[in-house]
C-alpha cells in the first residue's frame, strides 16, 4: 500500500487490472457525516467524457467495506473498494519486451521482478479513483470548517485561460467536460484534444486549484510547510511534472516591490492587495486564497509510432500502442488534485498545524 498523511492517513491499494482498487482512510472522527451522494458526484467528475477521454468506462461505484454505519463514520478505519470491470490485458503484453517511452514501464520492469504490466499496474491513473473517493470525505470535513477547494483547467495544449479566476469560476468549471471556466474555452480545449486524438497523439495540461477559508497561520514551517506538503502530494499523482504557487516562476522576473502582497484592513479583517504568493508565506496561509497549479504531461500511451528498445533481443525497436487511453488527462485530473489537496489539509488540521 502507498500512504499519504501522518495523523489523517490515506492508504492506497490495488492495480489497474486487479479485481478492484481501493483505500483505507484512518483518522475520521466517529460521528462524522459521510455524504455518499457528494462522493458519487466527485467520482463522476473523474470519469472520462465522450470523445476527449478514454473509451474505458467503469461504473466507479464505491463500495463501503467498513468504517461507515448509517451514513456516519464509526471511528474505525474506513475501507472503500471500487471494482475494475472493463479490462483488456492483451493490449499490454507487448510492453514486457518493448516498454512505452514516457511511461513507468522501463524502470518498473527492471526494478520490480513481479511487476504486472497489465494496465500499467500500480502506476496506472486508475488508482486515482479511490483517491477521489477518500478526498470527497476530506472535502466534507473541510466544508464543515468553512474551507472550500475547487479546481479547473488553466490550459490544455496551447489553449490557455488568461483571465483572473476565483473559487466561483473553478466551481462553475464542473459544468464543462474539459473543466474550462467558460463555454468558449471549453470548445477550444476540446478541439485541441480532438486534434491530438485524430493524429494518434496526446496533449498535456495545467490544473489550477483554489482553496478559500484557511485561517491566517494555517500550515507548518520548513518540511511541514503547507506548500511543501501540498506539492509533495501532488507529485504523487501519475503524470504530474510540476507544481507552482501564486505567480510561480514568473515571480523571479519581478522586483520585491512588485511581488510583495501588501496587507490592508478591510471590514475589520487583514487582507492582501494582491496574491502573488498564492496565499502562502513561510509555509503558512496568509489569509488570501491559496492558489497553485499542477502541470500534467501528455499521456505517454499514444498510437503514433515511437522509438523504444526490445529488452528481449537487446536491439532498438519501434512501438505502436493499441488500446484505450486518454488523449489528455488534465480534465479528469482536476478532481484528483482537489481530492489530494483535501487529504493534505485535513491531515495538517488534525496535526494542529
Amino acid at each position: 500500500m502507498y500512504t499519504l498523511g501522518k495523523k489523517f492517513k490515506f492508504s492506497l491499494f490495488g492495480k489497474s487490472h486487479a479485481p478492484c482498487v481501493g483505500c483505507i482512510l484512518e483518522g475520521v472522527p466517529a460521528g462524522t457525516v459521510i455524504d455518499m451522494e457528494a462522493m458519487a458526484r466527485d467520482m463522476a467528475l473523474r470519469k472520462p467524457s465522450k470523445g476527449i477521454g478514454t473509451d474505458r468506462v467503469e461504473a466507479d461505484k464505491v463500495r463501503v467495506v467498513c468504517g461507515i454505519i448509517d451514513g456516519k463514520a464509526d471511528g474505525n478505519g474506513i475501507i472503500l473498494e471500487i471494482d475494475n470491470g472493463n479490462v483488456d490485458d492483451s493490449k499490454y503484453l507487448p510492453f514486457i519486451e518493448t516498454p512505452r517511452p514516457g511511461h513507468a514501464d522501463l524502470p518498473a520492469l527492471l526494478d520490480l521482478p513481479k511487476f504486472d504490466i497489465c494496465g500499467g499496474g500500480q502506476f496506472s491513473g486508475r488508482l486515482t479513483a479511490p483517491v477521489v473517493a477518500a478526498g470527497s470525505i476530506a472535502k466534507g470535513m473541510l466544508e464543515m470548517k468553512g474551507i472550500t477547494i475547487a479546481g479547473f483547467c488553466r490550459s490544455i495544449g496551447n489553449v490557455e485561460d488568461t483571465e483572473e479566476r476565483n473559487i466561483e469560476d473553478a466551481i462553475r468549471s464542473r459544468g464543462f467536460p474539459t473543466r474550462a471556466c467558460s463555454e468558449n474555452l471549453d470548445t477550444e480545449m476540446s478541439d485541441c484534444i480532438m486534434a491530438a486524438r485524430k493524429d494518434a497523439d496526446s496533449v498535456g495540461g495545467v490544473v489550477e486549484c483554489v482553496i478559500t477559508g484557511l485561517p491566517i497561520g494555517f500550515g507548518g514551517i520548513w518540511f511541514e510547510s503547507l506548500d511543501a506538503e501540498l506539492a509533495g502530494a501532488m507529485f504523487g499523482i501519475p503524470a504530474c511534472k510540476g507544481v507552482e504557487f501564486g505567480k510561480g516562476f514568473d515571480i523571479t522576473r519581478m522586483r520585491g516591490s512588485q511581488s510583495n502582497d501588501a496587507y490592508r484592513f478591510k471590514d475589520g479583517r487583514i487582507v492582501t492587495a494582491t496574491n502573488n504568493m498564492g496565499g502562502i508565506v513561510g509555509g503558512m496561509a496568509d489569509g488570501a486564497p491559496v492558489v497553485f497549479r499542477v502541470a500534467f504531461k501528455p499521456t505517454p500511451s499514444i498510437g503514433a509510432k515511437q522509438d523504444t528498445v526490445n529488452l528481449k533481443t537487446g536491439e532498438n525497436a519501434e512501438l505502436e500502442i493499441k488500446g484505450r487511453h486518454d488523449p489528455c488527462i488534465a480534465p479528469r485530473a482536476v478532481a484528483v488534485v482537489e481530492a489530494v489537496a483535501a487529504l493534505v489539509l485535513v491531515d495538517q488540521m488534525e496535526r494542529g498545524l
